[in-house]
């Protein structure tokens, strides 16, 4: 029993000196003065008292230079702060003067700008003058050239119509001219190819009294003989009503070597017959044709009046 007071005395003085380590560390309590004596204990009890007081102490110098070192470094955070407090004074101060610089150079500048400002609204003024007067005078230029313009746009507009009318009245008597002409000529062709016809129309009236004097004897010419063949195959391929009785069509037939149409055509005659013949003619194909080259040549191209032909 007496053992474990002897330990427990000595425990609870150690936990209690730590206990104000922490507190005078947190008051900053200085311990550069010796400790009072304690009254002594037991001899194992001081001897342990003896060694965690070495501790608390080696504890307690370790704590005060670290609080050493970090005084010494808030004091050189302070002398910095005050460094730049100082370079920022001198800084605003440079600032102050150059302002005061600025301003007095402003000063002067805004003098220089007034005299200039007022020196050019007084050219600006005389400008404006000088430039009324010209636009006056161009004004008036301008009303006297407009003047001009539209007296020479009247007179151009006054020839340009004459000339158009001049121009209108040649043109309708040129085409009325042209008209006349075309009018005149057409007469002289139709009645050309009237006195054409009439003549063919004789020939072929001649040709046939010849052919009807000369059938008794059966001598035909060559060419004669031909288109009395071609007509006579037109006659076999013709398809007749009784409405064509009496009428005929004249036809132009263009023939190759071998009798081919190349080309038919209906000149003039009863519209009924002349569609029936150029029926005939397609239909037949080829007509009867002389190896000869001389009759060839008399029949490649023939007119031929084709009358339908009833029994």
């Amino acid at each position: 029993m007496a053992d474990n007071t002897s330990f427990t005395i000595p425990l609870t003085i150690s936990a209690g000196l730590h206990l104000g380590v922490i507190v005078i560390l947190a008051l900053g309590i200085d311990f550069s003065e010796k400790p009072e004596p304690t009254p002594q204990a037991s001899a194992p009890a001081v001897q342990a008292v003896i060694v965690d007081q070495q501790k608390v102490a080696e504890q307690v110098e370790r704590l005060k230079q670290q609080k050493l070192a970090s005084e010494r470094k808030e004091q050189e955070r302070q002398a910095e702060l005050e460094r730049k407090a100082q370079q920022a004074k001198k800084a605003r101060e440079r600032e102050q003067e150059q302002i005061k610089r600025l301003e007095t150079e402003r000063k002067l500048k805004e003098v220089e700008t007034q005299k200039a400002n007022a020196a050019a609204k007084a050219a600006q003024l005389k400008e404006q003058q000088e430039k009324e007067k010209a636009q006056q005078a161009e004004a008036v230029r301008k009303q006297k050239e407009q003047e001009r313009q539209a007296a020479e746009a009247a007179a151009k507009k006054a020839a340009e119509k004459r000339k158009a009318e001049e121009a209108a009245a040649a043109k309708a008597a040129a085409e009325r001219k042209q008209k006349e002409e075309a009018e005149r000529k057409r007469k002289a062709e139709a009645e050309a190819r009237a006195q054409q016809e009439r003549e063919m129309a004789e020939a072929l009236a001649a040709e046939q009294a010849a052919l009807s004097q000369t059938r008794n004897r059966q001598v035909l010419s060559e060419v004669s003989k031909y288109k009395a063949m071609i007509m006579a195959t037109i006659q076999r391929n013709l398809l007749i009503d009784e409405s064509m009785r009496g009428k005929s069509c004249r036809v132009f037939i263009r023939l190759a070597h071998d009798g081919f149409v190349t080309a038919s055509q209906t000149l003039d005659g009863d519209p009924v017959v002349c569609r029936a013949a150029k029926a005939a003619i397609n239909k037949a194909g080829r007509l009867p044709v002389s190896s000869d080259a001389n009759v060839y040549s008399q029949l490649k191209e023939i007119n031929l009046t084709v009358s339908p032909e009833f029994n």
